[in-house]
């Protein structure tokens, strides 16, 4: 009964606000922008992405950007707390021939079994999410050993940039609108200090009209 108790605190203390407002926002932004967004890491993600197994776990994958890249017939495991999502997600999965299994859970506490996945994605989510280094320890709990984490994430600007001007004035409304999203977490570093047995970054930027956004990583971690 602790045991049961502990785990029932723990699973409790990471909740996703259903927010009238900014989930279906959310949904029906990345939905409309996905074209663009598309053009715009296309070539990053098709070097991360290349060669997904046929089953993945993606932790916040949202409208379903990324199902592109998953092989006709492979299954996506969605770790998806935005119910707003759900609907464009189911959708897309069917357009591009992928079964599909929503969990509506956060990414700290996934719920999976230990060891049970060969391969994680994620792309533009460990800057929302509300504990970076505990989603990564999650992922490596779940991922098999020698399994991948495959990710692109926008970053922290080098300091004295206007990037970097630009992220801290914008912080409070970014922050409001995109569900929590921090333009300001030194990603890179909390990948590399997970505990991964090789961990590769590229370090890009992109060039769009939303200028905190603009730094960029993409990378593969091995369990």
């Amino acid at each position: 009964m602790a045991d049961t108790a502990t785990t029932r605190e723990a699973d409790t203390a990471f909740e996703f606000e259903q927010h009238t407002i900014r989930g279906p926002f959310n949904a029906a932004f990345f939905r409309v922008m996905d074209p663009y967004i598309e053009r715009t890491l296309r070539a990053h993600k098709q070097r991360i992405f290349t060669d997904l197994p046929r089953e993945v776990v993606e932790i916040g994958p949202g409208v379903g950007a990324n199902l592109r890249y998953l092989p006709a017939g492979g299954t996506l495991v969605a770790i998806e707390p935005n119910r707003s999502m759900h609907g464009p997600l189911r959708d897309a999965a069917h357009r591009q021939g992928v079964r599909l299994d929503v969990r509506e859970r956060m990414a700290e506490r996934t719920g999976l079994p230990d060891s049970s996945a060969e391969c994680v994605i994620s792309s533009l989510v460990l800057c929302s999410v509300q504990d970076p280094a505990t989603v990564l320890a999650e992922v490596r709990r779940i991922l098999r050993p020698g399994g991948t984490f495959r990710f692109l994430e926008h970053v922290v600007a080098p300091e004295g940039s206007p990037t970097r001007a630009a992220q801290r004035l914008l912080r409070r409304p970014w922050a409001w609108t995109f569900e929590g999203c921090s333009c300001e977490r030194d990603l890179e570093r909390t990948v590399r200090s997970a505990g991964f047995n090789d961990v590769a970054i590229e370090r890009y930027r992109i060039r769009t009209p939303f200028l905190p956004f603009n730094t960029h990583i993409a990378g593969i971690a091995r369990a």
